[in-house]
This record gives structure tokens, sequence and C-alpha cells, in this order.
């Protein structure tokens, strides 16, 4: 009985880091398929492509993956972990998970006027703050999306983008 109990607590515990890996697998290709509705000032069309993730977060590593695949547009990908809001500037996308996003506020102040397409991951940031935000919609990953701050940013928006998201207005 006591090995079927430690048994079953392991194939538990497995779960919920697996649903955690298939939420980040999800959010990263969401990201790439981004840049394909997304255009950059040419400026930004140099070197790489940076996407910055602030702080630790399991989308990291499945970005990693995709940027040793895929290029977006002739720019290879570069995936960079960032620490500090001084530090986003060079990103052409940050993504801020959850439990970082009470450094949003300093953070735009750090991206604005420098293309910077700032993905969040909490219920109301796209209201005011961010380009684009991941939302669970009936058990399912969607976005929204605030094309006025984006294009705020000098990046242009695809009209098929606003047709695959929720639009903030």
């Amino acid at each position: 009985m006591k090995k079927k109990y430690i048994v079953f607590l392991l194939f538990m515990s497995m779960l919920p880091a697996s649903g955690f890996a298939q939420e980040a697998k999800f959010k990263a290709l969401f990201m790439y398929n981004f840049t394909k509705y997304l255009e950059w000032p040419a400026a930004r069309k140099q070197g790489d492509f940076v996407i910055g993730i602030y702080g630790a977060s399991a989308i990291t590593q499945e970005l990693n993956v995709i940027a040793g695949k895929k290029t977006v547009g002739t720019q290879n990908i570069q995936v960079k972990v960032v620490s500090t809001p001084a530090e986003v500037g060079m990103c052409h996308i940050l993504y801020v998970p959850e439990n970082k996003s009470s450094k949003v506020p300093e953070i735009i102040t750090q991206c604005s006027g420098k293309s910077v397409v700032l993905i969040t991951d909490k219920p109301g940031m796209a209201q005011t703050l961010s380009g684009l935000n991941y939302v669970n919609v009936d058990g399912k990953q969607s976005f929204e999306i605030n094309k006025a701050l984006i294009e705020k940013q000098g990046v242009k928006v695809n009209s098929v983008l606003l047709s695959l998201g929720i639009v903030i207005e």
C-alpha cells in the first residue's frame, strides 16, 4: 500500500509540471507567430532579433528551441534573460511573466521610443500597459492585443493579428 501511495504522489507531482511545460510551449509558439504579423522599423531589422524574458520563466527554454530552428525574416533569433529594466531597450519583444508584472511601469519607461513590443501575462495588463497579453479563455490559450500601444512604439500591426486575438480598444 505504501509503495502505491508513493507512486501516486510521484505521478501527481509530474502532472502540473507537464501542464506548465505545455503552457510555456504554447506561449512561446504564440510569441514566435506574433513576429509574422508585426513589422518593426527598418533600423530594427539589422542584427539579431532579440526576445527578452524578464527574469526566470519556463518559456525561456521553449523559445531557445524555436530560436535554434527559426528566424524572423532574415534575422536570427536571440533569447536573452534580462534582470533589470535598463536591459530591455535592446529587445524587439519583451515578455514579462506575471510574477514580475509590478516592474511593468518602470520597464515601459525604459522601452519608450525603442520599438519594443511588450508581452505580459496578467489579467488587465493590455488595457493600459502592454501591447499583447496572454489570457486563458474557456480553458484555451489566447491573447489580448492593444494595437494603439504597439503602434505607439513604432511597430506596425497587421490586421490578421487583430483577427486572431481579443482586441483591446
